[in-house]
């Protein structure tokens, strides 16, 4: 068997990025990134950035209507509460949908914050 471009390991990389800390001095913050060798190896890179980012900000999303919720629940405010977990509720099980998080986790956190909504109203 021949050795080809096509079945060349990737190459780990250490990338090097200087920032400006507040007294003036640099700070080096050292990333691992690979070095794609074939031409479909860069667009699965590119592919796996852009899904990346968008998972991360769905999951922010999700994070900022589950603290809603619970900031509603520590106020003692029901209808509040409620309302907050009816618009958390569709935004965690999309969550889920896209792969985000798990289905049972997704499941798991909207019982828990309707069994909290529902013991604030009585």
């Amino acid at each position: 068997m021949r050795f080809s471009h096509e079945t060349a390991p990737q190459v780990l990389v250490w990338q090097v990025a200087t920032t400006r800390r507040g007294d003036g001095g640099l700070w080096f913050e050292f990333e691992r990134g690979i070095m794609a060798n074939t031409t479909s190896a860069k667009k699965a890179t590119r592919k796996i950035a852009a899904r990346t980012a968008v998972n991360k900000a769905r999951r922010s999303r999700v994070r900022g209507f589950i603290r809603k919720v619970e900031e509603a629940i520590a106020s003692g405010d029901a209808t509040v509460a409620k309302d907050a977990l009816q618009a958390a509720q569709p935004e965690i099980q999309r969550a889920a949908t896209k792969g985000v998080v798990h289905a049972n986790t997704a499941s798991r956190k909207i019982s828990r914050l309707a069994a909290r909504v529902k013991a604030l109203a009585v």
